[in-house]
């Protein structure tokens, strides 16, 4: 790789357990190698594929064919994250396992736990016997925030740290700041953890909402055959993501609620959801690249977390602010296809997944940010535009969408093992400048672009349209109907 005197930031004492060696687990594993020192022999990779065990061959390092399941995680785990002493290390990037009890296992043995989403068990995302409400990612992460009310401190478990949910939090503050020096406010960055000083110092800026929005612009050589799904990351992920209720951070500034939409009666109600899946449910965003673009609103825990990370309260607990937070994700263009398909055929899924690694990838760039809106200066991106190009030069098995997970992965296994007794925490509740610091390396172009675009724009005005003009960035506008 380009650079050879990568740092290393700490040793792992214990045995390394990785679960799931798809797409994210390839491009981590080589982050670990060489940021970390650790004991190879008593590092281990589960996943229910052999794909790629060459890899871990030509490494030395053991290999599991097994899935992990609610019958047999406990027996299975408990030995290998305790094997020879030291403190161990879970990095779970699996899909259909629960975080939640692989986390509360991880504790109960002093291991650190760190993992990219709220996963649960095989079958939650397509049981037709549950409700909406109980498929949405407020309700998984209403189960971790309340396993960390109920059991307090302890080893640390970072719980949703990836590219987003987890970069992203950290880009909300650095973006905060840098607003504030723009708009030359007499605003002192709050400490770390000082929760109520960061949803404050939002509520002073004038921010009224956040989007995750997002360009994927790598393009592939060949083009997509039919019946498959192709996407730059897990397409077991975004399928059973964007088949969820769109989900949203809702904001006091709001004052429409669609239809469809519901709120939450328990837990602490700082998002909606609406009874439509997220990747059918299309919202105007803007990134620098392409300017104004229309955006799924596929549901993610950033848009709960960042919504109740900051909202302010009064003294009786009243909420007197509370930003609007939901994702605006244009993915790369053979995906939108494959989504396309996938609605077309009744929502049932191609047959065949396929992630592109770097080597199918001709050129493009992940622009992935957060769009903070409705202040003084209008609204402000402030992201990563890595490029695939520079992805190979930085890191191998991933492109540009996998490094800008992987990294965060890579910062929050540091600020864990810094941190080994923070107990359950998210992203929002880090030191987001540690956390850069680490990550920043593997990014590509990191900058903040101000716009006068607000979602009234581009309008052609032909046709009647529900919309409040007075104010641009009411979500009745946002969302396309």
């Amino acid at each position: 790789m380009a650079k050879a005197n990568w740092p290393v930031y700490g040793e792992i004492t214990g045995p390394i357990v990785l679960i799931g060696f798809g797409s994210i687990g390839r491009g981590t594993l080589p982050l670990i190698e060489r940021h970390f020192k650790f004991d190879k022999s008593r590092m281990v990779v589960i996943d229910p594929r052999d794909d790629d065990k060459a890899l871990l061959e030509e490494r030395g390092i053991r290999f599991l064919k097994e899935h992990v399941t609610k019958q047999n995680y406990k027996k299975l785990l408990g030995p290998l994250l305790t094997e020879g002493g030291g403190q161990g290390f879970c990095v779970n990037l699996s899909v259909d396992t629960s975080s939640l009890d692989i986390m509360k296992l991880c504790r109960k043995l002093g291991v650190l736990y760190i993992d990219t989403v709220v996963e649960p068990w095989l079958g939650f995302y397509f049981d037709n016997k549950a409700g909406n409400e109980a498929r949405t990612n407020y309700a998984l992460r209403e189960t971790v925030r309340e396993e960390k009310r109920k059991n307090p401190g302890g080893t640390t478990a970072v719980s949703c740290c990836g590219a987003n949910p987890g970069m992203v939090s950290w880009f909300v503050k650095q973006a905060l700041v840098n607003l504030a020096a723009d708009m030359k406010l007499d605003i002192k960055t709050p400490a770390p953890g000082d929760r109520d000083g960061w949803a404050k110092m939002m509520k002073k800026l004038g921010v009224k909402g956040v989007h995750i929005a997002e360009r994927d612009t790598q393009r592939t050589k060949l083009p997509k055959p039919f019946n498959t799904f192709w996407n730059t990351w897990s397409v077991e992920g975004f399928v059973s993501e964007g088949l969820q209720p769109a989900e949203l951070g809702w904001g006091t500034h709001e004052k429409w609620l669609p239809k469809n939409g519901r709120r939450h009666k328990k837990g602490c109600k700082a998002a909606i959801y609406l009874e439509q899946p997220g990747a059918n449910t299309r919202v105007r965003t803007w990134c620098p690249t392409p300017g104004a673009q229309y955006g799924f609103l596929v549901t993610h825990n950033e848009s709960i977390s960042i919504a109740d990370f900051f909202t302010v309260r009064d003294k009786k607990g009243k909420v007197t602010f509370r930003p609007t937070c939901h994702y605006a994700y244009h993915p790369s263009n053979d995906a939108v296809l494959s989504l396309h398909e996938m609605f077309g055929a009744a929502g049932k899924p191609q047959p065949v997944f396929h992630v592109l690694d770097e080597n199918e990838l001709v050129d493009g760039i992940d622009e992935l940010g957060v769009l903070l809106y409705g202040h003084k200066k209008n609204a402000y991106w402030y992201g990563s535009q890595l490029s695939v190009d520079e992805t190979r030069k930085l890191a191998p098995y991933q492109n540009a969408t996998g490094l800008q997970v992987t990294s965060a992965v890579l910062a929050g296994m540091v600020w864990a093992l810094e941190n080994p007794e923070a107990g359950i925490v998210e992203t929002d509740e880090m030191d987001f400048r540690r956390c850069l610091d680490v990550q920043m390396p593997y990014l590509g172009p990191v900058n903040g672009y101000y716009t006068d675009w607000t979602p009234l724009d581009g309008r052609p005005g032909l046709f009647p349209e529900d919309i409040d003009k007075s104010d641009p960035w009411q979500f009745r506008n946002i969302l396309v109907k």
